[in-house]
């Protein structure tokens, strides 16, 4: 008797078979479309987890009019200075983002610039903000790899796998015309940033990680998951000994973000620990325990209020945020 397996309903996945949509006279690209759906998706989380740790709801729209322009712009410039050779000095083609060629190194690297700029134009610490985003970013990533199936670019290694990815014969590599189905790279990387956005969250909760420490662990983790990604593409990449760049920026920035959870959080022990010995001294200038206080704090801003600064702590703290009337603490970092 045959025996059923319920793996061969699944002889492999599908590509689309066009990447736009046409809307009259317009022609909507479904890999814009994706990057748009995945930026939405980050400012919307991020925006929920701002708000609820007492920050001004509108504040991750407004950043994201200054962080989304920056991250394009760094993308790009990152794709086209490490594909060069596929441009072949062309500065028309490598304006056409629409057909992809979007790199998360410089996407993440610009929005970081625009954060920064809006962090100290608002008075905001870039602590906060980066951390509050990690999650986000994470998720808007996985919404982003749907642009890479519509473009049906960057799969890896041809694959016999149930879970093989169709690619058309005008998409496959030079070398690779015989194979019909390759690695979903896109969707390997889509439930990894899945995966980072659990861990993230997870692990702030239970470890009360803060500082910058959620961003730089969201770092190491997304680096992580792009080394092996990496390893099985087979796209055209720049090679640096014999590795393909990407490779090499994923154990550069794995090092650098492991490396900044592990110092920001003995300053935030020895912070807390500073704290503590001055709470149990009688001689501790009041004022300065207070603005370290209100540095470890929950509070977004770094900010007080004007009657909390003339009469004390303000027992509305209690129960929720208070307005913002100056920094207690530097605007940003």
């Amino acid at each position: 008797m045959h025996r059923f397996d319920p793996l061969t309903l699944i002889a492999s996945i599908p590509s689309p078979s066009r990447n736009s949509i046409e809307l009259g006279p317009l022609t909507l690209r479904m890999y814009g479309l994706c990057i748009a759906l995945g930026v939405i998706a980050a400012v919307s989380i991020a925006g929920r987890r701002w708000t609820a740790r007492g920050g001004d709801p509108a504040t991750f729209s407004n950043l994201a009019m200054w962080a989304v322009p920056a991250g394009v712009i760094g993308a790009r410039i990152y794709h086209v200075a490490t594909d060069i050779e596929k441009y072949d000095n062309d500065l028309v083609r490598a304006l056409k983002i629409w057909k992809g060629g979007l790199s998360i190194w410089g996407a993440v690297g610009g929005g970081v610039i625009g954060i920064w700029l809006y962090a100290r134009h608002n008075r905001l610490r870039l602590r906060d903000l980066l951390d509050t985003l990690a999650p986000g970013l994470a998720a808007g990533q996985a919404v982003g790899r749907f642009g890479n199936w519509f473009n049906q670019e960057l799969f890896g290694r041809p694959t016999d796998l149930p879970w093989g990815l169709e690619i058309d014969l005008e998409h496959r590599p030079r070398g690779y015309e015989a194979n019909d189905t390759f690695h979903p790279t896109f969707l390997y990387e889509l439930l990894w940033n899945l995966l980072v956005v659990a861990v993230l969250i997870k692990a702030q909760r239970r470890f009360k990680l803060k500082g910058g420490q959620v961003f730089a662990l969201y770092g190491a983790l997304y680096c992580l998951g792009r080394f092996w990604i990496e390893l099985i593409r087979i796209d055209f990449a720049t090679k640096v000994a014999g590795l393909r760049i990407n490779v090499w920026t994923s154990i550069v920035l794995f090092v650098v973000s492991v490396t900044a959870v592990v110092l920001v959080g003995r300053r935030e022990r020895a912070r807390d620990a500073s704290a503590e010995a001055g709470d149990d001294s009688p001689s501790q200038n009041t004022e300065d325990t207070r603005s370290q206080d209100r540095a470890d704090s929950d509070d977004p801003t770094g900010a007080e209020t004007a009657d909390e600064a003339d009469e004390g702590e303000d027992p509305a703290a209690a129960t929720g945020p208070v307005p913002v009337a100056r920094p207690a603490s530097p605007p940003s970092e």
